[in-house]
């Protein structure tokens, strides 16, 4: 997913309509209509009654969709003229390796904003371990009366010692995507998953780039995507790069070897030359997007941000695409895809948690969430139970969204043959460990010529390293 190094800054005041407007019309060329009307529920506006004339800090991370973020905007442009406060909202991208350092060093300076939404998955326990969360085990307790239950991943990403240090905001499910009319011409079935050799057996059958199709739309080199692509087929295979507790590092064993000498394999045998679209070995997180959108690839990994631009920019592209679940390895015969939340946490010392908590739970449903929803089709989708059932447009809008909620309620954790139980506990040593692009590294080694085994070994020395500057002694 895409993700730029902006920092951008939009401040929406409740006094000041006008400047708020003028701010969201920002941009290259005219801002289209918003597709619905943001309203702030009459309860949320009592709460807020007491904080009128107060302020807020808050970033954002970047979603892929400008509209999106647009509509994000909006919907916290709405929120301060109706509640007569002022919230500050900054876009940061969570693909810069220095955010969680940033957002440590504010807190530890007493600048910090009063929220954020991030990854649970990639950056709540750093920040948790960092000691930069505020307890918000209260709000969630209120959000389950008001929309039901969260997403089950966000019960092992976002709580620690039983209490909750983040808020679900919304779901992003993982997802793979292949061209169905390329498998029907060559008589390859359309399945809910696959496994690893499948899709690669299938990618070099599609393949013709005297047509320009290339069957394999997957990078090994830095990106968010490819630490996704590499750390799943390790865990399908039976590698992890933590134990279950998420503090003793295990990176280094015969399931990783394999895996990664999988890996290798497609990207130095001349057999599979024909599938790798031209300069693949370069690709950032925005390339495989690009080259889907183009339609020159067969098949991609991607969270449903590649799907939304697809749909909304009427890419044909669209019709032609089999999103699915996944893909199995040796060591687990389903696929190991049960997303991940974007999620509001409140910083310690913010000066106003209040509204913090209050902004946090207005955007997490209702119209607020709608807006920014409609704008990223299944790739901003409700992390709360009940706001799936709330409008139309998520039981009907998209035939991927059935799918996407069922993965929201997947029965968790999942476990390999060799013991790992996937979502594993919170584990800022392994969030590290992949922010620092030690897998895509490992790999790049191993095309350059490094034996599998060695760069597996060479880079569990590494992570070790990375552990024991969190704090976890091996």
């Amino acid at each position: 997913m895409e993700e730029k190094t902006d920092w951008s800054r939009r401040a929406f005041l409740g006094m000041s309509a006008l400047g708020a407007l003028g701010l969201a019309a920002c941009g290259s060329g005219p801002a289209a209509p918003p597709q619905v009307d943001v309203q702030v529920p009459k309860a949320l506006l009592d709460q807020a009654a007491a904080l009128r004339g107060g302020s807020a800090g808050m970033l954002s991370q970047k979603l892929y969709s400008e509209a999106a973020n647009r509509a994000l905007d909006r919907s916290l442009q709405v929120f301060a003229q109706a509640t007569g406060t002022t919230i500050r909202n900054d876009l940061v991208s969570g693909d810069a390796g220095d955010m969680v350092a940033k957002m440590d060093a504010d807190v530890k300076a007493g600048n910090s904003r009063d929220l954020a939404f991030v990854s649970d998955r990639r950056f709540v326990g750093q920040l948790h371990n960092l000691g930069d969360l505020t307890d918000v085990t209260d709000v969630v307790e209120e959000m389950r009366t008001l929309y039901g239950a969260p997403a089950t991943e966000a019960n092992n990403y976002c709580v620690f010692d039983g209490r909750w240090y983040a808020i679900p905001y919304h779901f992003i499910a993982s997802g793979m995507y292949l061209r169905k009319d390329w498998y029907a011409e060559k008589g390859l079935p359309l399945k809910p998953y696959y496994s690893w050799e499948e899709l690669r057996d299938n990618a070099l059958e599609v393949s013709d780039p005297s047509k320009r199709r290339f069957g394999w739309g997957l990078t090994v080199n830095r990106s968010g995507d490819a630490n996704g692509f590499i750390a799943n087929v390790i865990n399908t295979y039976g590698g992890a790069i933590a134990d279950n507790t998420g503090t003793k590092v295990v990176f280094n064993s015969p399931e990783t070897v394999e895996a990664v000498a999988f890996i290798g394999d497609i990207y130095t045998n001349p057999k599979y030359a024909p599938m790798l679209p031209p300069g693949v070995g370069s690709w950032t997180d925005s390339s495989n997007n690009e080259n889907w959108l183009a339609q020159i690839l067969g098949l991609t990994l991607n969270q449903f941000s590649v799907y939304a631009d697809s749909k909304t920019k009427k890419n044909p592209v669209y019709a032609n695409t089999h999103p699915f679940n996944g893909a199995t390895g040796p060591a687990l015969d389903r696929p190991l895809a049960f997303g991940e939340s974007n999620s509001f946490v409140v910083f310690k010392g913010a000066k106003n948690p209040d509204l913090a908590k209050l902004v946090a739970k207005f955007m997490a449903g209702g119209s607020a969430l709608l807006g920014v929803a409609k704008e990223a089709p299944c790739l901003v989708n409700p992390s709360w139970d009940n706001v799936w059932d709330s409008d139309p447009y998520y039981t009907s809008g998209d035939p991927a969204f059935p799918v996407l909620r069922e993965q929201t309620r997947a029965p968790l954790p999942v476990t390999t043959r060799t013991g790992y139980a996937f979502p594993q506990a919170p584990s800022p040593g392994e969030q590290a460990a992949t922010a620092a692009y030690l897998l895509t590294d490992m790999m790049q080694s191993v095309i350059q010529g490094t034996r599998p085994a060695a760069a597996v070994a060479a880079t569990h020395a590494r992570i070790v390293q990375i552990f024991e500057q969190q704090g976890y002694r091996q």
